[in-house]
């Protein structure tokens, strides 16, 4: 009785000695004003005129409601979630960099990512008139000389933490971690014109592929006779076309040769958009749903700097990014009706000089 009546005195002094922790405000510097335009790229990965056309977009939507106990503005609050996709760090660490808490960083990097994945329409799209289609495939074809190319599709691992939850193991994809399987289909001048962050890394490319928007579209015709260049992960069709896996004549050597490079656009977008934000490189620790809204994020600001001519990434400070592991599965898939590669290889490449 006398040991409890103790602890009991003990927790009645111990909450009569509390001492609330002393409010602190921390100081923020002016990164716009502090760093010259290189130092900025190195530390934010796009160019200040990139960063202020952004933020009009966004401003209002990330704006706090009151100005009061030192409210963090729309531009530190973009510069926090651009620290922090640019060190796929911490979010203590993104913080420190702005002057806020932990707590407060995860809350920004929340709200700024879903803003910026909500301008997707705008800066992430296919080609829909007859002159963007026509110019699209007059890209294409002036890489290799592949005819009626629309884009290169592709799949990408974003790795991530354990979703947790009965359907966790739905993420695991075949090299043993967690990840989503992100496809998407690339420019020649390596922008991303549609971008699918949805599925577990478990999913095959062609699952994506069958249950996407552009599947539907390919198959209703919307874009007439266009294709898209794909791996072997992918099923030979009328609208799409991939190399052959054991090429026996000239005309088919020549066939691999041209849709190797007019793909290659596909891979190079994946290692420039991974070396400019290494958040998707060293792996996501946030909720699904951020994580999410971080990939779509980082795409639509992929394009902008693309937009901006800047296609080269600056080098990073003290880093060593993951390899980008090659996942593509060799699969027999089921024939389905059309067969644009063979057409091709009789009808276009013996005739090609």
């Amino acid at each position: 009785m006398d040991l409890i009546e103790e602890d009991d005195d003990y927790e009645i002094i111990q909450y009569l000695n509390y001492r609330r922790r002393l409010y602190t405000v921390h100081e923020r510097i002016n990164h716009m004003l502090a760093w010259d335009d290189h130092d900025f790229r190195v530390r934010f990965r796009l160019g200040k005129n990139v960063v202020l056309n952004l933020l009009e977009y966004i401003e209002d939507e990330i704006a706090s409601q009151t100005i009061r106990n030192n409210a963090v503005s729309p531009i530190n609050k973009l510069l926090l979630t651009l620290r922090f996709y640019a060190t796929g760090n911490f979010l203590i660490t993104a913080g420190d960099f702005i002057g806020v808490s932990k707590s407060t960083a995860c809350l920004i990097v929340r709200d700024v990512s879903v803003a910026i994945a909500k301008l997707r329409p705008i800066f992430i799209r296919m080609p829909e008139t007859e002159s963007e289609i026509r110019d699209l495939q007059l890209h294409f074809y002036q890489i290799a000389r592949f005819p009626r190319t629309i884009g290169a599709i592709d799949c990408t691992h974003i790795k991530i933490q354990s979703p947790g939850g009965p359907d966790a193991e739905y993420f695991r994809n075949r090299k043993g971690y967690f990840s989503l399987n992100v496809q998407t289909i690339a420019s020649p001048g390596l922008k991303i014109m549609d971008v699918v962050a949805r599925w577990p890394g478990s999913c095959h490319d062609q699952t994506i592929f069958k249950k996407s928007r552009i599947y539907n579209k390919l198959v209703s015709g919307y874009w007439k006779n266009s294709l898209l260049v794909a791996d072997s992960g992918y099923a030979n069709t009328q609208y799409v076309v991939t190399p052959y896996l054991n090429p026996s004549n000239d005309i088919e050597e020549l066939y691999n040769e041209s849709i190797i490079r007019t793909r290659n656009p596909v891979e190079r977008s994946y290692g420039v958009l991974k070396r400019r934000f290494p958040v998707l490189s060293f792996g996501s620790r946030l909720k699904l749903e951020t994580t999410q809204a971080v990939i779509v994020a980082c795409c639509v600001l992929h394009n902008l700097a693309c937009d901006d001519n800047d296609l080269e990434p600056p080098e990073l400070l003290n880093m060593d990014l993951p390899l980008n592991e090659e996942f593509s599965l060799r699969e027999h898939h089921e024939p389905e009706v059309g067969n644009a590669r063979k057409q091709l290889t009789e009808e276009y490449f013996p005739f090609l000089n």
